[in-house]
Order: structure tokens, then sequence, then C-alpha cells
């Protein structure tokens, strides 16, 4: 099993655990942001699951029907994860003026802080990893898989603080704010990982940072090109060129010169697809 796969069954195991405990901690204290966070952490574990399967398919080679390789796949569950959250911060939002119509009675309050709060610190471990393996492999699913444990954090801690606050005022509609900013917040997280998971879909190309880093490369050879293009496929980027070369070069010459810009491409841009076409000047 690679470095991906490894990571992302990782983050499985642990939120298959925290699931089963906010949902204990949910139902003993009846508390409606502890199941807000609930629904949120199976909102991670799904997404957990779908990253897990995502960075096996988009690694394995070209094939007959896919012959740029299997990267997309990466970014649809990307898009496939936004929108869960879309759906599990609507139903939290709408539990959540239901309590205010309807006050609850919370009970075992010092329980459900220390679920918060190990939570949190699990959460913390976990996401540390899996954004360190996402930008040494440059996978958009783990990457979206730490952005949502990421979120889980700082929505653990803010319902940690929620409930210490009821236990030293009484005041339970605190309950039901703490779980709509909860789910407003995920709501701007699921905005974000749709929108850079959306992209590569339609062939966006490298940022402008990244242009400008490849365009460097190409310049210590001193030739004229046009036509670059590039794109990206989840962790897979995908560059194309055309490159003139003086009448009086060999055809050897101008192929040994593509071979080493390729790879010092390749250095820079983690094994990308590089194409370069090769015309006189």
């Amino acid at each position: 099993m690679n470095r991906k796969a490894r990571a992302a069954r990782i983050s499985v195991l642990s939120n298959s655990v925290l699931i089963v405990i906010k949902c204990v901690a949910g139902v003993l204290s009846g508390s409606v942001s502890i199941v807000s966070e609930a629904i949120h952490s199976g909102m991670d574990l799904l997404a957990a699951l779908i990253a897990f399967f995502s960075v096996r398919v988009s690694d394995n080679p070209p094939d007959n029907k896919h012959q740029y390789g299997h990267g997309k796949f990466e970014n649809i569950s990307g898009v496939i994860e936004a929108l869960l959250i879309f759906v599990a911060s609507g139903w939290i939002i709408y539990e959540a003026i239901m309590r205010l119509f309807h006050r609850t009675a919370i009970h075992s309050i010092d329980i459900g802080i220390a679920v918060m709060a190990i939570s949190s610190v699990v959460n913390i471990l976990v996401s540390r990893m899996l954004y360190r393996v996402a930008r040494e492999t440059n996978s958009v699913a783990l990457e979206a898989d730490a952005l949502h444990l990421k979120a889980d954090v700082y929505t653990s801690a803010g319902v940690a603080v929620g409930l210490l606050i009821i236990r030293l005022s009484g005041l339970a509609v605190i309950d039901s704010i703490v779980a709509i900013a909860v789910a407003i917040f995920i709501l701007r997280e699921a905005f974000l990982l749709l929108l850079k998971a959306v992209q590569p879909l339609i062939d966006v190309g490298l940022s402008a940072a990244e242009m400008g880093e490849l365009e460097g490369i190409i310049a210590n050879y001193k030739l004229t090109y046009h036509k670059l293009r590039t794109r990206r496929s989840g962790s897979h980027v995908f560059i194309d060129m055309h490159l003139l070369f003086p009448g009086g070069i060999s055809i050897g010459d101008a192929h040994d010169t593509t071979d080493i810009l390729k790879s010092d491409i390749r250095k820079a841009f983690s094994g990308a697809d590089v194409t370069i076409h090769m015309e006189p000047e």
C-alpha cells in the first residue's frame, strides 16, 4: 500500500472512533451541537473513505480507456465531498433552529466537553499528517480530507467552549447558536473545497507562480518556444509546448536537449507528463 493510501486509511480509522464517542456523548447530553459534530465527523468519515478509494484509483497507470491516467478521480471525489458537506450543514442548521423553538434540557455536559477536547487533539494530529503527505504527493483528495479534519478541530473546540458556557451560565440556547455557527463554518469549507476540486475538471492550468517557475526553467536553454499549455489532473501535471531550434542543429542534438529539458521540468513538477514538439527556428 502506498503512502497516500496509508494516510487515508489512518483518517478512516480515526474518524470512525470519533463518530462513536460523539454519538454516545450526544445521546447522553441531548446536545444538538454535539450531534452536529457527530454528523460533521460522519461527513469526514465518508470523505476519508472517498479519499482512500480515489487515491488508490488515481495512482493506477494509464490504460486504453484512460490514456492520460486516472488523476481526475481525486477531483471527482473532492466535488462529492463538498456536496455532502453542504447537505450536512443544511441539516444541522434545521435541527438547531427546531431546538430554539422546542427547548430541550442538556445533561452530562462534562462528558461532552471531554469528548470535544479529545476530538480536537486527535484531528490536529491526523490533519497534520494528511497535509504533509498531500504536499509531498500533490494529492487533492488527501488535501480535501485534511481540510475537513482541520475544520473539525475548530468546530469541536467551539462546541466545547459553548458547552462550558452552558455549564457556567445555564443558558441552553447557546447550544443551538454554536451548532449554527459550526454549520456556517463548514459551509464555507465546502465552498472552498468545491472550487478547488472543480478547477482541474475544466482543465485549469498551473498557477501564475508555477508558470513563472516553468518559464524560468525553459529560459535557461535560451531557445524560443510557443504554444505552451498546462493542465492538472488530480496530482498529475501535463505540460506541452513547441520548441524552436536553429536550422543547423541535428535532430539528435535537438532530441537530447528536449530530453534534458523534460528532466528538469519533471524534477520541479513531481514527474510531470511533458510533451515537446521540435520545430526549426
